[in-house]
């Protein structure tokens, strides 16, 4: 029986995925073995020893202490695209909300309530005042082609916008996804020069965050309209203010609100709604926990942030997982122990991410005794073991 505690409502269809029968899921557990959450903060929090895998139903994983996790021998899953389509269309909406002004003009509109019959002349005089312009044939920069950045290229692209994407790290399969209109940037700057709009849909790391600050705010034409449904912090509020300002940025449009922003002149702070559909939170939900059960009933590792991905088809007999520092000479001492007790491998798979090292080896034999698991506990460098008989 595993156990499973949440930290946050995670959606009922999600939870569905663990059979009843070898799964307990509540709240409050002791010694769980896994833990599935949303937007819970666990820095703070005592991680039990018992811990062998979290999940993030979404992608942001920055409420998670990862090396903490690491050293423990934690896998930490997240679920990259699960609520891409919901930010996608929340980045189009911003989109045309920031080149016709659509909110100034319906809060313009109420304000005519009280004028009865004058109200079509009221409308007829005031609305040059809320004109704006068409997205086609306007520059879009999308800084960051994951798996939104993708949908959003290629949607911005379809309503005619001439779009521009930087990703140094594209992976093939985003690559492969992404329209052939889309013009690839090879670098930061000339990108932002160009745009008529920019939408970051980049992780927040050390490395990012304040990723949008006033020296590049500079590069940038006046008027530009930044969006940014990805993480508050990617971007300096100070410095998007200044620029409001100054006439050099046209409107901000953000999905993480603060005390600086949510009565600034021309920044719309939207209540981070980004991936808050129903959808996203199935489909998140859904990932996580198919994502920790495999993890379990397989030892197969898929999107983890701070393990190497990992899978591998299991071929009836007992399968041995090992967790160990990246070092030399490992995988040596593991295969000697296992011939010395007349343990055939029949497959095996070694993978690496940093100082992590991660085997999934398949014996013939339906069991091992605990005398060689326990024999390749003793290794030195080795931090996890688990055994899962032959099915």
């Amino acid at each position: 029986m595993y156990k499973i505690q949440t930290l946050n409502k995670i959606d009922s269809e999600g939870l569905q995925v663990f059979p009843a029968a070898n799964y307990e899921i509540a709240s409050e557990l002791s010694e769980p073995d896994a833990i599935v959450l949303r937007s819970f903060s666990m820095h703070d929090m005592e991680i039990p020893q018992s811990v062998r895998a979290i999940a993030r139903a979404g992608a942001g994983v920055n409420n998670i202490p990862i090396a903490k996790c690491t050293e423990k021998g934690i896998v930490v899953f997240n679920t990259p695209g699960a609520n891409a389509n919901g930010v996608k269309e929340l980045v189009i909406a911003g989109l045309l909300l920031a080149s016709r002004d659509l909110i100034g003009g319906v809060q313009w509109a109420k304000t005519l309530s009280g004028e009865g019959d004058k109200v079509p002349a009221l409308i007829e005089k005031g609305k040059a005042n809320f004109g704006g312009s068409e997205i086609k044939g306007k520059t879009l920069a999308v800084v960051g082609l994951g798996a939104i950045g993708v949908l959003v290229a290629n949607a911005a692209q379809s309503l005619g916008m001439n779009v521009i994407g930087y990703d140094p790290y594209i992976s093939i399969d985003h690559a492969w996804n992404l329209h052939h209109d889309v013009v690839r940037a090879f670098g930061i700057e000339p990108m932002l020069a160009k745009a008529d709009f920019i939408t970051l849909q980049i992780p927040l790391m050390a490395e990012t965050t304040g990723f949008i600050n006033s020296d590049k705010i500079k590069l940038m034409k006046s008027g530009v309209k930044i969006l940014n449904f990805a993480r508050g912090e990617l971007v300096v509020d100070a410095d998007i203010i200044a620029g409001i300002a100054s006439g050099k940025v046209g409107a901000y449009f953000t999905d993480f609100p603060n005390a600086q922003l949510v009565n600034a002149d021309k920044v719309v702070a939207i209540p981070h709604l980004g991936a808050s559909t129903n959808e996203s939170e199935v489909n998140c939900a859904i990932m996580a926990a198919e994502q920790i059960r495999n993890f379990f009933e397989n030892g197969n590792i898929r999107n983890s942030v701070n393990f190497p991905a990992a899978e591998l088809e299991r071929n009836g007999g007992a399968r041995l997982l090992v967790t160990n520092k990246n070092i030399p000479n490992i995988i040596s001492q593991i295969t000697t122990i296992l011939a010395q007790a007349g343990i055939n491998i029949d497959n095996m798979l070694n993978k690496n991410k940093g100082d992590i090292a991660y085997n999934i080896i398949d014996t013939s034999d339906i069991s091992l005794s605990d005398d060689v698991v326990n024999k390749i506990k003793s290794i030195e460098g080795v931090f996890m073991v688990r055994c899962l008989p032959g099915k």
